[in-house]
């Protein structure tokens, strides 16, 4: 079976075609490097890893409920409509959510891969373009486990997020070489991250914890990438260029909003849209994870020199000025040592049960 008799509504089969623009660039300078990319180069290289090895693929997983962290956590929760439900319904509800939200992460990271290989030709500068080559390399990695992931967990997809596919085709269709980076690595990675990081700590299912804490720990290399080859670039800027960014970035902040409110779920299973949206519109719930959802975009956005008015002011409207003040080297600090933390976790219980079968082993020979 094809994965497209797996889409809730039928989608296309072929390519999503994006015209591409701009120029190849190519550097004959090979010893000149800025220390803290080629550092971040160094890590990406000796932090590769294996998704078929490193995660433990034989943990179930329920596709009513992926995360085992309770029905509170569906975003309409509590609303006329959800009182309505039958609980066959809401396990269904519950299905459609996970795909919906897998197919979303699955989709973003394909298009990560497809940016991350534009960086590799379009960057003028030769350390820029080897750290961007080991983030080719991370995004399939990732374009993969999810992909297996929805396979054989969860085995239902939804379409690429349309506010998604507008960003996507904005960044890699712009012929300005830092374009991508500002649409992928700081707008749709910086999201991503925040947006992995609460479903990882939303979840009780090691499974899904495992797949976001690895993957996140690779995102926390990207946004840092965004960061340190952005930095330096926009301070020499005119106010017309960097104002043009900020408009970018703007737009941009505003289809990552609308991408995670689940209309096309809404519209699926046949409830009241509207009705939907303005309860999770209104949900304390859904406005603590809005924030937190920005909270890496919005410092970083601060730190690479876009904070103009019209960006503090968009930020207001969202609800999520105050993440300007976040620590995001703590926050990247934090994702990756939870990810080794968990594998130090699986080494000690793998000893454990080792141990266990070696005294049980002796005690039947003593016997």
């Amino acid at each position: 079976m094809s994965t497209y008799d797996r889409y809730t509504t039928p989608v296309a089969p072929g390519t999503w075609d994006v015209p591409a623009t701009g120029a190849a660039r190519f550097s004959w300078e090979y010893d000149d490097g800025r220390t803290r990319l080629l550092d971040l180069y160094q890590r990406g290289k000796d932090k590769q890893w294996d998704a078929t090895k490193r995660i433990d693929w034989s943990i179930p997983v329920n596709p009513s409920d992926v995360m085992e962290a309770g029905e509170e956590f569906c975003p309409i929760y509590g609303s006329p409509q959800w009182e309505k439900l039958s609980q066959k319904e809401r396990d269904e509800l519950g299905h459609h959510l996970s795909a919906w939200l897998f197919s979303q992460f699955l989709h973003g990271e394909q298009g990560a891969l497809t940016v991350a290989a534009r960086i590799v030709e379009s960057v003028p500068d030769m350390d820029s373009k080897f750290y961007a080559a080991t983030q080719a390399m991370d995004e399939a990695r990732h374009v993969e486990l999810y992909a297996r992931f929805m396979r054989e967990k969860i085995d239902l997809y939804y379409p690429v997020n349309p506010d998604l596919a507008k960003l996507l085709a904005d960044a890699l269709s712009d012929s300005r070489w830092d374009m991508p980076y500002l649409g992928m690595q700081v707008l749709i990675e910086g999201l991503a991250l925040a947006a992995f990081g609460v479903h990882r700590d939303m979840s009780n299912n090691p499974l899904v914890t495992q797949l976001l804490a690895y993957v996140m720990q690779d995102e926390a290399r990207h946004v840092a990438f965004g960061r340190l080859a952005l930095r330096d670039y926009y301070k020499e800027l005119t106010a017309a260029e960097r104002a043009d960014r900020e408009e970018f970035v703007v737009e941009g902040c505003y289809l990552m909003r609308n991408r995670f409110t689940a209309r096309e779920v809404w519209e699926r299973m046949g409830f009241d849209v509207d009705e939907c949206l303005a309860f999770t519109e209104q949900s304390p719930v859904q406005q603590a994870f809005r924030t937190l959802l920005f909270s890496r975009i919005v410092p970083c956005v601060r730190d690479i020199g876009l904070w103009g008015p019209k960006v503090q002011h968009a930020y207001a409207d969202l609800g999520v000025i105050e993440a300007a003040d976040s620590d995001l080297d703590a926050l990247m600090r934090a994702d990756e040592e939870l990810a080794e933390k968990i594998d130090e976790q699986k080494y000690a219980a793998e000893v454990a049960t080792r141990q266990a079968e070696v005294h049980e082993a002796i005690a039947l020979a003593s016997d």
